[in-house]
């Protein structure tokens, strides 16, 4: 399967898609935003993307590509989580003390902020589309050094200045596949499903009432954040990460209940959760049995044969 990737060759993404699927037909890609179109336009059959981090946050241009309601909607169809290994890396016979210029991608700036800062204070820090495009960049020339991954930095031929330059140790980046939609893989009873709510309206409780229908059934959430619409100041969709599957009985009670009360609902999909936990209903009665028991007990009801 054609796949592409946030390039060029020696990014983090090319990494983690090699780590999830080895010998895949990888195909670099300038920007997150090109990724997804390139999926929807045909141009390869998915795309690994970056999705979010766990020292900077989630990926904007991500989760409003896939949040997209103008466009084709895509699924997400797996998922992986990488380590993050950040090193400064220069053209061969630099030294620190020449290093005026630092290049590297927002996300890796933010979470070496702490180690550029005490280690070259006086140099300033410019964003690139991506680390191994910094590495290309200070390899032609353009900059003094980049933060990057190790193998950016081979790729480029650059020398490693400092090893292990992260201001916090265990940081771990979260790919997504994205895919055009189709149905789901079956449930491994390790699965995660995500969400995008769009709020009928601006309402108090609105929120909450979301919320409320995942309470109620057991389902626990990952991940809730919001981002703007894009319509105007105080127009919101809120992003969702639930334990479990469409198929699982609480979990399609839950997103009918959704269905109802939301302007919108984008199933981005349910797939396997990369870290192997068990997605087990939180209450007692969510199991897949309890809702046949309740079907057929109010069926029976209905029938003036229970109740």
């Amino acid at each position: 399967m054609t796949t592409g990737y946030l390039g060029p060759a020696g990014t983090f993404s090319h990494q983690a898609l090699l780590a999830y699927a080895p010998g895949v037909d990888a195909v670099p890609i300038a920007s997150t935003p090109a990724a997804l179109a390139a999926v929807r336009g045909g141009e390869v059959a998915a795309a690994l993307v970056p999705f979010e981090n766990s020292v900077e946050g989630s990926v904007a241009a991500t989760l409003d590509g896939l949040a997209d309601l103008a466009a084709p909607p895509l699924s997400i169809r797996g998922e992986v989580l990488l380590p993050v290994h950040f090193v400064l890396a220069a053209r061969p016979g630099t030294t620190l003390a020449d290093v005026r210029t630092v290049v590297t991608h927002p996300h890796a700036e933010a979470q070496c902020r702490g180690w550029l800062r005490s280690a070259l204070p006086a140099a300033d820090v410019l964003p690139s589309a991506s680390t191994s495009t910094a590495a290309r960049a200070v390899a032609a020339g353009t900059y003094d050094a980049a933060v990057c991954a190790a193998l950016a930095a081979e790729v480029h031929g650059l020398a490693l200045l400092a090893d292990d330059v992260a201001d916090s140790e265990g940081g771990v980046t979260r790919f997504v596949l994205a895919a055009p939609r189709s149905a789901p893989a079956a449930p491994t009873g390790a699965d995660r499903t995500t969400l995008v709510l769009f709020e009928r309206e601006d309402a108090p409780g609105a929120l909450l009432a979301m919320l409320t229908e995942f309470a109620a059934r057991g389902v626990n959430l990952t991940r809730l954040e919001s981002r703007p619409t894009g319509a105007g100041l105080g127009s919101y969709c809120f992003h969702l990460d639930a334990d479990g599957h469409v198929a699982d009985a609480r979990v399609g009670q839950v997103l009918t209940a959704l269905q109802r009360i939301c302007a919108a609902v984008r199933v981005l999909g349910s797939y396997p959760r990369a870290d192997g936990a068990a997605s087990r209903p939180l209450s007692a009665g969510n199991a897949d049995g309890d809702y046949a028991a309740a079907e057929d007990w109010l069926a029976a009801v209905r029938a003036g044969t229970a109740g």
